[in-house]
């Protein structure tokens, strides 16, 4: 059984570009995994080309979740197994990882565990990279350069958005860290004309050991239908505005007079809602915070007095928090 496996830092847009490749045939037949770090999922919502979909949410699959990981594994590969049709046999895995997921320990677990190294053939790793953040990650996350140095193919995002020596400097830079991978360019999931370092140097990546920074870790805040939308949409831009480098990663799905609207932001930029088509079995009027250097309760405890937004989980405002 093939498996494709998709990753990327935070925000980095692989469910776009995922997105994309499902809508243009790409990955015909494939059975779809999307793991999220978070317990609330909200890329699966964007995936309804999916011919069949499974979420693995609260936990990355390279760590917190590789149990569950190669729990689905085995059983797809039983499925497959017990299948007599070739025509119906599963033939096709897509791994969509969480933002903090390292490729290299995914890649370890199916190698390492006695059932799916004979079962399960990784065919390509494919790490997106954002245009506009990339960089810096590069420079400043440790997982950043994992993530980029496991890669097959690494797809450089949002080439629209970024300047051209930046861009530059980036490719460079990916090229001295993995010099065998294949660089592509994607601008909304779409392809186009692959990135060229265009005579800019690699940037010098500092030795780091990802202690000084501290943990990633996601926070769900919960929206009532009470809420005060022009005073949420502030709150969120001060939010952003003054820790935009600590909340890597917003996203959400909340339900609006004008509909269910995909709200998302990478660091200080927000991007525009997506309305989405009506679908009744899921749990909307959710926000994920993912980030580091705050405290979540304090984080729902500020939303809870500026937007007046009652967290459901807790009911009130945390008490003793200062």
């Amino acid at each position: 059984m093939r498996l494709t496996l998709l990753g990327g830092f935070l925000g980095s847009g692989k469910t776009t570009w995922l997105r994309h490749q499902l809508h243009a045939g790409v990955f015909p037949d494939a059975y779809v995994v999307v793991n999220e770090a978070a317990d609330t999922p909200v890329d699966d919502a964007l995936l309804s080309r999916a011919s069949t979909i499974e979420v693995l949410a609260g936990g990355c699959a390279c760590c917190e979740a590789r149990g569950e990981l190669v729990a689905l594994l085995r059983r797809l590969c039983d499925l497959r197994s017990r299948t007599a049709s070739d025509s119906a046999r599963l033939e096709h895995v897509v791994l969509e990882t969480s933002g903090l997921a390292d490729p290299a320990e995914i890649l370890d677990a199916i190698r390492s565990d006695p059932v799916l190294v004979h079962h399960v053939f990784v065919s390509e790793t494919v790490v997106c990279v954002d245009a506009l953040h990339g960089l810096a990650q590069l420079v400043e996350e440790p997982l950043g350069r994992r993530q980029a140095e496991a890669a097959n193919r690494l797809v450089i995002t949002k080439l629209d958005e970024a300047p051209s020596a930046s861009i530059g400097r980036l490719v460079a830079t990916l090229r001295s860290i993995n010099p065998d991978a294949v660089i592509e360019g994607a601008v909304k999931g779409s392809p186009v004309s692959a990135p060229t370092a265009a005579g800019e140097d690699a940037v010098a990546l500092p030795q780091l050991d990802g202690s000084a920074a501290g943990p990633i870790f996601p926070t769900r805040l919960s929206l009532d239908d009470q809420i005060d939308w022009t005073a949420f949409g502030v709150w969120l831009s001060a939010l952003l505005h003054a820790r935009g480098n600590d909340v890597m990663r917003v996203k959400g799905v909340v339900r609006t007079s004008a509909g269910r609207l995909l709200l998302q932001s990478v660091r200080k930029v927000v991007q525009s809602p997506e309305i989405l088509p009506p679908q009744d079995d899921r749990d909307d009027d959710t926000i994920v915070v993912i980030g580091r250097g705050y405290r979540a309760e304090d984080l729902r405890r500020s939303l809870e007095r500026f937007a007046g937004v009652k967290q459901r989980e807790q009911g009130s405002i945390f008490e003793g928090v200062s």
